[in-house]
């Protein structure tokens, strides 16, 4: 009995380095195997022996892609301080895992840095609008600067993207007042293209009711005329003559814008003379005026052709 109690620890023990040879690796995984702390084998996902305290699980590596997030703060060529920040998608090689075990032991770090040096080259050589313009050539000199030197360490870059470009925060508010400022100024352009269209359309609307404001006095003075010559000669059929006539005619006139003047309620004050003989005396005003437009006329005509006779003498 005694024998057989010295034996159950030797037997427990037994069972849990029996069990200890035995392990898993889960899918999209790989495990370093090392033997008495060299390196031995890479073992794949599935269950797995291994010699118990001879061998060890040196480490392990997942072989999905993962995701770093590296901020950059750098200056623009037109002095302006940004943060980019660069998210790089990388995985291991799954034939390349013992490189990317055993050649880093950071491999953040050193990705890091590599997005560092190269989005410090490529920023200062553009402008601020440049950088949210090509945002793409910059994710893209990244992933190839990467892929050139990660791909010796066992790492693929699948991807790099510029997710954020965040400057400083005076500059963003420089840049919303510029924009505030544009569009404003585009605002009034457009207000004033409308009220010059309203101006121009009123001037226009203007000048062709004046066209046919004119046209129309043309049209009642020539019909006055017409009437004139028509009731001048009615008057001459009934052995009036002309002058009589266009007596009879001014004071017929003359009377008749007196009556319209009077049915106005809101004509202005206009004082006429409304004796009988004011429409004679109105005429003989008229046929006076026009006897001497005529007789200076007729003046000046002579003075002018004894004027270019002597020039030719």
């Amino acid at each position: 009995m005694d024998d057989f109690a010295f034996l159950i620890p030797i037997i427990f023990i037994a069972v849990i380095i029996l069990f200890s040879a035995f392990f898993t690796v889960k899918q999209q995984s790989a495990a370093i195997i090392e033997r008495f702390g060299k390196f031995h084998s890479i073992r794949q996902s599935g269950l797995h022996l291994k010699i118990p305290i001879i061998d060890r699980i040196a480490g392990k590596l997942s072989l999905k892609i993962q995701q770093l997030d590296v901020i950059i703060e750098t200056k623009t060529l037109d002095d302006v301080f940004v943060k980019l920040k660069v998210s790089v998608q990388y995985k291991v090689i799954k034939d390349k895992v013992y490189e990317a075990f055993y050649k880093l032991d950071y491999p953040h770090d050193q990705i890091t840095s590599y997005v560092f040096d190269v989005v410090r080259a490529e920023v200062p050589k553009m402008k601020l609008d440049d950088v949210f313009v090509k945002k793409d050539d910059i994710a893209i000199a990244v992933k190839t600067e990467l892929n050139e030197a990660m791909m010796t360490y066992g790492y693929d870059i699948i991807k790099t993207l510029v997710t954020d470009i965040d400057p400083d925060a005076q500059v963003k508010e420089a840049m919303n007042r510029i924009n505030a400022s544009e569009r404003e100024k585009v605002a009034a352009q457009f207000e004033g293209d409308a009220q010059r269209i309203l101006i121009v359309e009123k001037a226009k609307a203007e000048a062709e009711s004046k066209r046919l404001q004119g046209q129309g006095i043309a049209d009642q003075r020539r019909e006055i005329a017409r009437g004139l010559e028509e009731s001048v000669e009615v008057l001459n059929k009934v052995g009036i003559n002309s002058q009589e006539a266009s007596a009879l005619i001014v004071v017929t006139q003359h009377y008749d814008t007196l009556q319209s003047i009077g049915q106005e309620t809101n004509s202005n004050l206009i004082l006429l003379p409304n004796s009988p003989q004011a429409g004679s005396q109105m005429l003989n005003d008229m046929v006076a005026s026009f006897t001497a437009s005529n007789q200076i006329g007729e003046a000046m005509k002579q003075a002018k052709n004894k004027k270019k006779d002597n020039f030719n003498d």
